[in-house]
Order: structure tokens, then C-alpha cells, then sequence
């Protein structure tokens, strides 16, 4: 039996966990699927208790494994999410998630004008956005005043796992930096002034980094579990980042795409860089610096329209979207489904098919779906480049990368080569990795080499050269209408 460690990712559509030993193997994997609560337009909320139960589930499943001992957990999360509970961890409502859930806009507008926009941007690295901690928290103190009261403690996925695991108070670093505007990336550190006017009750948790060990396991998380109690858990960050150490991209010039329910780009960058309309931010590790973009929709997109059509198979989807050719037959998708976190940062923004016509099938459109995602990231990669980002090497990672055409497509919109590396699972992987860090050194590029890389097809660049002025044209020209429509929504939902 050899040593091995635990990595379990809870993500916006399933909880993913993996077994890995000491050389990077994945010994066994497992998944558990939920789904988001959308209680108005606009909203997406996740109870917490999901995210124990699942995590319980997956550990108990992989500890009864005969192949290998459990010497140490890892724990990834999807984020910035705000979860807030009484001083002893008790859940007052459900976690508010990420950039997808866009309630905050008014009190986005009201921070920005107490605060000053300016000033938020120069220390905290980012704007404030549908992304950031900050407003969630002043609108849940606005429109659920008792909860906001009570609230002594906040978590995400990731640090709420390592509560129930170790009963410490921890959150790392790199999350704390998305909790826009209480946390200062210039001094790496809680920015208290402003944090005590947006919630003055919370009591802000102890600030590791990732890999640090956030506490050993309790005797009842073993029981829960079936892990060895006294193993170490690492304090783990949020799963996009997570992916990113999954991979190895962590150098200047390294861009990270993250093929998931979204699609989330990290560029590490070699001295800090502010900028509108993306995200500045303190790296997994110490004294590294990200700069960062995230669609609110991609792989989710995809899998509403395979809905739509009775649930065909992704195989036949992905045959029928490869007969329909580069520009769909004349097709061009906005994916603002769920509106738009960078770099429009417009929680308003609606999705659009432009182009359609009684001729088009079902291929046509998922075609159509894939472009979308793969223009919104070449605007997303312009966008790091003219802040000063560097874009010289790309790595692939997540579910999106198992079929080719996706990964293709956005290698021949955007013009840039892609690695792919052996293990594409991402964010448990990484955090695995992180867990076995904390007590052997381990090396990520040994672990999970390349695998194969896909080149930009030059045959399809005119096509979409022109496709994208179309795409980058049809946003600011039908935002008006967008915005009106998103109106009519909250208003029917009232």
C-alpha cells in the first residue's frame, strides 16, 4: 500500500475528489453532481451543506480504497462565494456565489461613490463587480438585516471544508484578494477601515496561503470521513487558481484557461498591474501576482442547448457543430447568458443569436455556442495584453479540453497555440498536489507533463478576424435593448 493524497474541488456543477500518489498518478476519482439554486434572475445561491455532505461522500468513497494510505487533504473551491455564519459555523442563509450571481449592482454603485472607484482600484487590485465580496456582504446587511447582525464568521468552499475538517478559521490569501474591497493587495492584508463599514460584526479569519497547513484532522471529521485522523489539511484557494498550480502555469507570461461551467483566464504577471475591467490579484503562491479574467458563462451554455435538444449525446453535438464549419453558416452568439464579468463587467448583459435563420440545426447553433466562449476569451486576452499582461505561453485545463473541437476552435479565434497537459482535471488535482507539497517535496512539471499541443489552424484566421470585429460590434449595439429586457426580467420575477 502506498502513501497517496486527498483532493477534493467543490465546483458550481459537481464536487470532484482524486486520489494521487507521490509521482502525480491519479490512483482513483471520483464525482458528485448538484446543481445551483436560482431563487429571482439574477441570483445564485448554494447551500452549504451540499458541500460538506459531498465532500463526506467523496473521502469516505476514496479512503475505503485498498490501494493506497491517506497522508494528507487538499480541499479547492469555486469563489469568491460568500457564506456567512455565527461564531460557531453555523450557516445563517445560503452561499451567495461568485461573479455569476449579479444582486449586488446597487450596492456596487453605492461603495463605489462612499469609497471612491479610484482609490478601491489602486488597493485592492480590481473593481468593484459582480465578482467581489464586498457589495454582497452590504447588500445582505441592507436587505437581510438579522442575518447580517449575526454573522461572525465568513467562508468559502474551499475554507469551509478546512473548518469542518481541522475546526480552524482560516482563508488563504489569494481568496481573501477577491473579497474586493476588504482586502489590500498592496500589504497583503485585511483592509480593516473598510471592512469594519461594510461589516462590522464579521470577524475576519486568519489569512494563510494555499499550500500552508491549515490545521491537522479532528477525531469526528475522521469518524465522519474515514480518513486517518491528525493528517494535515492545507488551507486550499479557489478552484480556478487551484487549476492554474494543476498545471504548473505560474511564471511571468504563463496564461491559464479554464475550461469549465465558465471560462476563467489567469495570466501570472511579474509586478502588479490595476486595471479596469479585469482582476488584480495575489497569486497561490507568496510574491506572486495574477491578472485575471472569468466569463460568467461557457461550458454552461453548451449544456442548456443540449437540453433544449432532448439531450443528445456530446458526441453526436460535437460531430454536428464540426460539419457546420468556422462561422456556423452564418451564425454569431453573444455569451452573455448569465450578463458579463470581464471584460464588459455588465451584469445586465443578455445573450443573443444574431443571424438565425428556419435553415440553421442544432449543429449550427452549438457551433455557434463554441465561438461564442472562444471570442469572448480573445477579448478577454486583448484586454490582458494592452494592460501590459504577457501572453507567452498557454495551458489548457478542465472538463472543456476532453473533446477537441473546443480547445481547437479557441486556438484558431485567438491565434494561440495551446498545451494540454496528461491530467486535465484541474482543481482537485491541484489541490492534491498543494496537500502533498505541505509534506514532500513534489515537483508539478514531473507530475503532470504535456501531453500534446494544439496549433492555430491558419486556413480559419480570415474567417474569424472578421467574425470577431462582428462579435466586439454587436455587444455595445444591442446592450440598450440587453439592459431594457433585463429589466422586464426582475420585474416579472418581483
Amino acid at each position: 500500500m502506498v502513501g497517496a493524497v486527498l483532493g477534493v474541488d467543490i465546483g458550481t456543477s459537481s464536487s470532484k475528489g482524486v486520489l494521487v500518489d507521490f509521482t502525480g498518478h491519479v490512483l482513483a476519482s471520483t464525482v458528485r453532481e448538484h446543481e445551483v439554486s436560482r431563487p429571482q434572475p439574477g441570483w445564485v445561491e448554494m447551500d452549504a451543506a451540499t458541500w460538506w455532505d459531498e465532500f463526506v461522500s467523496i473521502a469516505t468513497e476514496l479512503s475505503a480504497s485498498p490501494l493506497a494510505t491517506i497522508l494528507a487533504i487538499g480541499v479547492s473551491g469555486m469563489g469568491p462565494c460568500v457564506l456567512v455564519t455565527d461564531s460557531d459555523g453555523t450557516p445563517l442563509r445560503p452561499a451567495i456565489l461568485y461573479g455569476v450571481d449579479s444582486r449586488a449592482t446597487e450596492q456596487i454603485a453605492r461603495l463605489d461613490h462612499e469609497l471612491g472607484a479610484a482609490e478601491i482600484l489602486r488597493r485592492c487590485g480590481s473593481e468593484l463587480s459582480t465578482q467581489a465580496v464586498g457589495p454582497k456582504l452590504a447588500w445582505i446587511a441592507e436587505h437581510e438585516p438579522e442575518v447580517s447582525a449575526a454573522a461572525r464568521r465568513l467562508f468559502m468552499p474551499s475554507s469551509w471544508l478546512a473548518w469542518n475538517l481541522t475546526g480552524n478559521y482560516v482563508l488563504d490569501h489569494h481568496s481573501a484578494s477577491q473579497c474586493t474591497p476588504l482586502y489590500d493587495t498592496i500589504d497583503n492584508d485585511w483592509y480593516l477601515p473598510w471592512a469594519d463599514a461594510i461589516a462590522p460584526e464579521l470577524r475576519l479569519p486568519p489569512l494563510l496561503w494555499p499550500g500552508d497547513v491549515a490545521g491537522e484532522l479532528t477525531e469526528s471529521a475522521a469518524e465522519a470521513t474515514g480518513l486517518p485522523p491528525g493528517i494535515p489539511v492545507i488551507a486550499g484557494t479557489i478552484d480556478a487558481w487551484t487549476e492554474a498550480v494543476s498545471v504548473g502555469a505560474q511564471r511571468p507570461g504563463d496564461l491559464m484557461l479554464m475550461y469549465g461551467t465558465t471560462m476563467f483566464l489567469i495570466n501570472t504577471v511579474a509586478e502588479r498591474i490595476t486595471v479596469p475591467g479585469l482582476w488584480g490579484t495575489v497569486g497561490a503562491f507568496p510574491g506572486t501576482r495574477n491578472l485575471a479574467g472569468g466569463m460568467a458563462t461557457s461550458g454552461a451554455i453548451t449544456g442548456w442547448l443540449r437540453e433544449l435538444f432532448g439531450s443528445p449525446s456530446y458526441p453526436e453535438l460535437l460531430a454536428a457543430a464540426e460539419a457546420a464549419g468556422p462561422g456556423a453558416h452564418g451564425l454569431l452568439m453573444l455569451p452573455y447568458f448569465a450578463g458579463e464579468r470581464t471584460p464588459i463587467a455588465d451584469p445586465d448583459a443578455r445573450g443573443i443569436i444574431a443571424g438565425l435563420t428556419v435553415e440553421h440545426g442544432q449543429g449550427d447553433l452549438y457551433r455557434a455556442a463554441l465561438e461564442a466562449t472562444a471570442l469572448g476569451v480573445r477579448h478577454n486576452v486583448d484586454a490582458l495584453r494592452t494592460a501590459g499582461g504577457k501572453v507567452e505561453r498557454v495551458v489548457a485545463v478542465g472538463g472543456g479540453t476532453q473533446g477537441s473541437l473546443w480547445t481547437q476552435i479557441v486556438s484558431d479565434v485567438t491565434g494561440l497555440a495551446q498545451e494540454v497537459p496528461v491530467v486535465t482535471i484541474g482543481a482537485s488535482y491541484g489541490a492534491a498536489f498543494l496537500a502533498a507539497s505541505s509534506i514532500a517535496p513534489v515537483s508539478i512539471e514531473e507530475w503532470n507533463p504535456v501531453s500534446h499541443r494544439i496549433q492555430p489552424r491558419v486556413e480559419s484566421a480570415a474567417d474569424y478576424d472578421e467574425l470577431y470585429e462582428l462579435y466586439l460590434r454587436l455587444y455595445p449595439a444591442t446592450a440598450e435593448i440587453a439592459h431594457a429586457l433585463a429589466g422586464r426580467q426582475r420585474a416579472t420575477s418581483a
